[in-house]
């Protein structure tokens, strides 16, 4: 028997049930998609916009952009996301700033939020409460209030399907697509039930199987940056936070300019290196060519090289099809790691040292 077919394994460090989140992560799908078609906006909110600009950051961010790559194609106007306390220039009176923090009280978005309110920028929030939540109440701008509770990083459905909702109720039509979620949906929790879950034996289990391939070593992620450069991103940030191992990622074609030519030395370390290519038959077609050539490439070097292709139907079922094997991976590594996946000690250690000079 592997090591992560023993569940008491997986669960000793999993304190808080990170496992749980993932598990029921087509449940939130469900509610999130609720708490949408439950929101009153008005219509004037999304009229004569000449952009949309995301204002989070961290697990707070990586909803916006899964929207950003999921709507890419769609909207004929920019959708941009900020990861500052400043806004850039451009942001102004016709500009949709989403203001999004799970906690309320991210630091750097309070102070986006305030310079946004100063240049009349139209303010869309999401938050679960905190500062954020207060903001809106006392002035009076639309916020999507979502249960608090979770790990940031674990709450992404509460932090795409509400504002896709949104966004076709602001006049973007194409933002929400219900025969797509419902696939997502059903997608999801088959994976989850048949698939990755701590149930399923390690022989039958890809997660398991590529958690174990990445435990002592370092998982290089590439994409494609049509749609899927979000779902490296997510890998990327899963492994660090849940599993605290560092990782890595790029996209293609934008690596074969740059990346690519290091995959030679040091010959030692790039040995350690288990790569992943996160593939989607939506992928330009030149990229998939460049994927087929680059895989070839690093197998030259890498440790390991894995494929990895999209399952389902639409587009958003794709996204999140490997977006939910990576969440699956990275708590399994984590268990080899016996290291519990939620809590993020650094990242508290470093508020509490930014608290002792606030933001001016």
């Amino acid at each position: 028997m592997h090591s992560l077919d023993q569940i008491e394994r997986i669960m000793k460090n999993d304190r808080q049930d990170m496992a749980k989140s993932i598990y029921d992560f087509s449940k939130q799908l469900k509610h999130a998609e609720e708490i949408g078609k439950a929101l009153t906006l008005d219509p004037s909110l999304g009229k004569g916009l000449s952009k949309i600009v995301f204002s989070g950051l961290g697990g707070s961010a990586i909803g916006a952009d899964f929207i950003r790559s999921y709507l890419a194609y769609e909207f004929k106007i920019p959708i941009l996301v900020n990861r500052h306390y400043r806004l850039p220039e451009y942001v102004d009176e016709t500009t949709l700033l989403i203001v999004s923090s799970y906690s309320g009280d991210t630091e750097e978005t309070i102070s986006s939020l305030k310079e946004g309110l100063k240049r009349k920028a139209r303010i869309l929030a999401i938050s679960s409460g905190g500062e954020l939540a207060k903001q809106a109440r006392e002035r009076s701008f639309p916020l999507i209030q979502i249960p608090g509770g979770f790990s940031p990083r674990a709450a992404l459905g509460y932090s795409v399907l509400p504002l896709l909702v949104a966004l076709s109720k602001c006049g973007f039509s194409s933002a929400y697509r219900p025969a797509e979620f419902n696939e997502a949906q059903v997608l999801t929790q088959t994976l989850a039930e048949s698939d990755y879950g701590v149930g399923i034996p390690f022989a039958n289990n890809l997660a398991k199987q590529f958690a174990s391939a990445c435990f002592g070593k370092y998982p290089v992620i590439y994409s494609c940056v049509d749609y899927f450069d979000v779902v490296a991103l997510r890998w990327r940030g899963q492994i660090e936070e849940n599993a605290k191992a560092l990782a890595s990622h790029h996209v293609l074609p934008e690596m074969n300019h740059n990346e690519l030519v290091g995959w030679r030395c040091p010959k030692e370390l790039l040995k350690g290196a288990v790569v992943f290519f996160l593939r989607d038959r939506a992928d330009h077609e030149r990229v998939q060519i460049r994927m087929d050539l680059t895989r070839d490439i690093i197998k030259q070097s890498a440790g390991k090289v894995v494929e990895l292709f999209s399952q389902g139907k639409g587009l958003l079922a794709r996204m999140f099809s490997l977006i939910h094997l990576g969440d699956w991976l990275s708590l399994y590594l984590a268990a080899l790691y016996e290291v519990d996946p939620t809590p993020v000690e650094v990242v508290q250690r470093l508020k509490v040292e930014l608290a002792k000079e606030p933001v001016a």
